[in-house]
């Protein structure tokens, strides 16, 4: 077996994930323009007819909760925002980009579950902490573990030996993927960002979510990830492959402030709305 000598080269060879999806790609590049506009946006989202359908629905969701159908994609863009349609253009994009991995080691069903539940906590405690835009850390949540998928993917046989050190003596599995691979899923996550040229911020908060005290500029980004990852486990929603709680870091705690009451509000308003998001996310 040829094992790569970094998250960099487990990535590159993964060819079908080399490049992020061209609406999203174009939908970025408009993002950036100084002449677009909702009309010209929209358009982008509407030459992807499943995307735009997702979008409809998560808009329409208790995920937002507005009072009155949404029935248009430009609509949506005006009462969102380009910003955040843009940010859950990305998140509904890459979860479609993964839905055929072999669920030898987990089934996408569970995979999801527990990035989405991830990805919920996160914009509810970036809410709390009144951060901007909070869709970023909902799509930072979703991602923080796509780096497993790679190596489920592309190195089965390691991933097989991971598992067995687990079982034998039980530790974080990011620990034993250190260990057992010289880097783990959380660095290939974060390489896998890099080469779609995503913000930096989205790179380090996957980069680091189990240790967001190294985080170089985006510490709170990487802090809330964290937190969200550890709750969602501690919620037993869905798992990527982890059998135990994530150890807490203390001071990624004390740094965004958290306190035992938020939990309560976390836990009612993802038990509420988990299941409606999951059907936006997943389903065509």
């Amino acid at each position: 077996m040829n094992v790569p000598n970094n998250p960099r080269q487990l990535v590159d060879g993964m060819e079908k994930l080399s490049s992020i999806p061209l609406v999203y790609e174009r939908l970025n590049e408009a993002m950036f323009s100084q002449r677009s506009n909702v009309g010209q946006i929209s358009s982008i989202i509407m030459q992807d007819a499943g995307l735009s359908a997702r979008l409809l629905r998560i808009v329409n969701s208790a995920y937002f909760g507005f009072p009155r159908r949404i029935d248009t994609v430009s609509r949506a863009v005006m009462v969102v925002g380009t910003q955040q349609l843009h940010d859950l253009a990305l998140a509904t994009s890459i979860v479609k980009q993964f839905q055929r991995i072999p669920d030898r080691f987990v089934t996408m069903e569970s995979f999801w579950k527990h990035s989405v539940a991830c990805g919920m906590v996160a914009r509810v405690i970036a809410g709390l902490n009144r951060e901007s835009n909070i869709e970023r850390f909902f799509v930072a949540g979703i991602l923080h573990d796509v780096g497993r998928l790679v190596i489920y993917e592309r190195i089965p046989d390691l991933a097989d030996e991971v598992f067995s050190r687990t079982t034998k003596a039980p530790a974080p599995l990011f620990r034993i993927e250190q260990e057992t691979i010289g880097f783990d899923h959380a660095a290939v996550g974060g390489a896998l960002i890099n080469t779609w040229r995503l913000p930096g911020s989205l790179e380090e908060s996957v980069r680091y979510h189990h240790m967001p005290q190294r985080a170089q500029r985006y510490r709170v980004e990487a802090s809330v990830v964290h937190a969200a990852d550890v709750i969602a486990h501690a919620m037993q929603i869905g798992s990527s492959g982890e059998h135990c709680v994530p150890p807490v870091d203390g001071e990624a705690w004390k740094f965004l402030g958290l306190k035992p009451e938020n939990l309560s509000q976390i836990f009612e308003l993802v038990d509420r709305q988990l299941e409606d998001v999951l059907k936006t996310l997943i389903t065509d």
